[in-house]
């Protein structure tokens, strides 16, 4: 049986691991070839959770391999559009299209408004901001280039539609993402290329470790009040990585050939509560 995305080619930021690597194990299921781009390497210091490493990177292929596919790699940090670019435009020539991005990579770093550094904020307006353009405009110009349309997914956050208490920074950098995804959308119509936002809640990924829990538990104690702000509608109040790629396959699959510029929220209801 014919899978929905045979054919096609993804390029997915942030691929080593957590929803990255998720997406890359669903699209190549569903018949897509993967180009997983990761930093696979240390994050920016005021980033309080464990780095992705190399070893992350290569079992993110392993699992595409495993499904069929081809996939190619690329250690690259999407804050840098040179290093970034040229990557995409080798794995393009070897894959020979491109149809899908998906513009996952994200850092967060959660403190208290009068804690967060100089060089913090900056760490995340240039990681989720910035990297996200990066990564559009490393690989937009082989979508119109090819005329067969495509599909552009940029990962916001249910921040980025309502907020989330001691994240100033990843809160800006959020709304940030799905205000691009509405301009992208805007001047990509006209080449059939669909831009849109996913907006995910709380998922179990490798960004609750090391120090996370911490930081969340001392930024908040620093104002209980806000603690309840944030409370899913629904029993489970995570997801799981897989959860949001179920929507990551749909939005980039010809089932959603008619949405674009939207906002999808998977966030359990805290986004818009």
């Amino acid at each position: 049986m014919a899978r929905p995305l045979s054919g096609r080619v993804a390029l997915i930021t942030g691929a080593a691991r957590g929803q990255g690597r998720a997406h890359a194990v669903r699209l190549s299921a569903d018949g897509a070839d993967v180009i997983a781009v990761d930093l696979a390497g240390p994050l920016p210091a005021s980033v309080p959770y464990d780095s992705p490493t190399p070893a992350d990177l290569a079992e993110t292929a392993r699992l595409v391999q495993d499904n069929g596919r081809k996939v190619i790699t690329a250690e690259v940090d999407v804050r840098d559009l040179d290093a970034l670019r040229g990557a995409v435009d080798s794995a393009v020539r070897e894959l020979g299209r491109l149809e899908i991005i998906v513009a996952n990579a994200g850092i967060c770093s959660p403190a208290p408004w009068d804690q967060i550094s100089a060089q913090a904020f900056r760490d995340t307006i240039d990681t989720n901001v910035i990297g996200t353009w990066n990564t559009v405009m490393a690989g937009a110009q082989h979508l119109i280039d090819a005329g067969r349309g495509g599909s552009i997914i940029l990962i916001g956050s249910a921040a980025g539609i309502k907020m989330q208490s001691f994240m100033i920074h990843y809160t800006a950098s959020k709304h940030a993402v799905v205000g691009m995804a509405r301009g992208f959308a805007a001047e990509l119509g006209r080449y059939n290329i669909r831009v849109n936002s996913l907006n995910p809640g709380a998922v179990a990924t490798p960004m609750g470790t090391g120090r996370m829990r911490e930081a969340l538990q001392s930024a908040a104690d620093t104002y209980p009040h806000l603690r309840g702000m944030h409370k899913p509608l629904l029993p489970d109040g995570i997801a799981q990585p897989e959860d949001i790629s179920d929507a990551v396959a749909w939005l980039a699959s010809d089932q959603s050939k008619f949405v674009t510029g939207s906002q999808l929220s998977v966030d359990i209801g805290v986004g818009y509560c």
